[in-house]
């Protein structure tokens, strides 16, 4: 019996960066998803109501890939208060002709937070404008820096706005974005000034009401929305629907239950039934991305199994190439 490989958070983080072969990766993850013989049950998720968390385990089979990962993410998100980070978890991976298991990763997290971040990037590259220059991210959390430097990977970022509702926390953000991307990053007070001047905005909150309004809005802006992934989060306005002249989500099945396209369709105004092609279809060149440079355009990202199966085995392939890890044998 071969070896499981024990990779830590410490051996993944020097294995895997947010980087455009990690973008690569995801994008091609959403391609094989359009392809239709990708294996992805529904989410399991559950909420921990007494102390402001959830547990969300998915998986994917994808027949181009060898391996398939299952991923357990709790996000408790009132942890920060007694200093503990708001995200945690590990990734298992099993050999796809077998079910063997090959490796646990260790990551507490951060390969979700890798792979959220490059579906951001995948979304800007495939529907904002070309020209996009200028970033408004909702949230300054690690996964709101995360975002803002996976844009700076596909489009010509020169400055950006980070609004919170802890301007303390934006403004070191902010800090810490300028030094590490070399642009003019600033926090921003009035989150509705904010998002007008953007071109591309990005929600990386666990809001339960609104943070975003479509009263903001304004032609040829790109919104990307991922903090929604429980029946209970809501960051956009359902009216931002209204506005736009494309709406992309990652799974639509998903969408309808738990991202923005629940709040829309409760609200009336999406119809139920309305559908839209998947982010998978734009990347693979099978439905068409943004209509034009004035257009508005939503992405809405509830996080997906392929992902995660893609950047497991990815992380595990870049370990293995650098020797990182310590072998198990039972």
């Amino acid at each position: 019996m071969a070896g499981i490989k024990i990779l830590t958070e410490a051996d993944l983080r020097q294995a895997v960066q947010l980087d455009l072969a990690a973008v690569e990766c995801i994008e091609q993850a959403f391609s094989a998803l359009a392809g239709g013989d990708v294996v992805m049950p529904p989410i399991l998720s559950m909420a921990i109501a007494p102390f402001n968390g959830e547990v969300d385990v998915k998986t994917a089979f994808v027949p181009e890939i060898d391996s398939f990962a299952i991923k357990v993410s709790p996000g408790f998100f009132d942890n920060p208060k007694i200093g503990l980070p708001s995200t945690s978890g590990l990734m298992v991976l099993f050999a796809a002709n077998t079910g063997m298991l090959e490796a646990l990763l260790l990551d507490n997290g951060y390969l979700t937070d890798v792979r959220t971040a490059a579906a951001g990037a995948v979304a800007a590259r495939h529907l904002a404008r070309q020209d996009a220059s200028r970033a408004c991210i909702l949230g300054a959390g690690s996964q709101g820096k995360l975002q803002l430097k996976a844009l700076c990977l596909v489009r010509p970022i020169t400055s950006a706005t980070i609004w919170a509702r802890d301007p303390a926390k934006a403004a070191a953000a902010a800090r810490q974005m300028t030094a590490e991307l070399g642009i003019d990053v600033t926090a921003a007070i009035d989150a509705a000034v904010a998002v007008s001047a953007a071109d591309i905005v990005v929600t990386t909150t666990p809001a339960t009401e609104p943070v975003l309004m479509a009263e903001w809005l304004r032609p040829g802006q790109h919104i990307t929305a991922m903090g929604s992934d429980q029946h209970h989060k809501n960051e956009l306005d359902p009216g931002c629907f209204a506005r736009a002249a494309l709406y992309v989500p990652d799974r639509l099945s998903q969408t309808r239950s738990l991202g923005e396209l629940r709040t829309a369709i409760a609200a009336g105004v999406v119809k139920a039934d309305a559908d839209f092609a998947e982010l998978g279809a734009i990347v693979a060149g099978t439905a068409s991305g943004r209509p034009s440079d004035d257009a508005i355009t939503i992405a809405d990202l509830t996080g997906t199994g392929v992902q995660d199966t893609a950047i497991a085995t990815f992380a595990r392939k870049r370990a293995l190439a650098s020797h990182a890890g310590t072998d198990f044998t039972n």
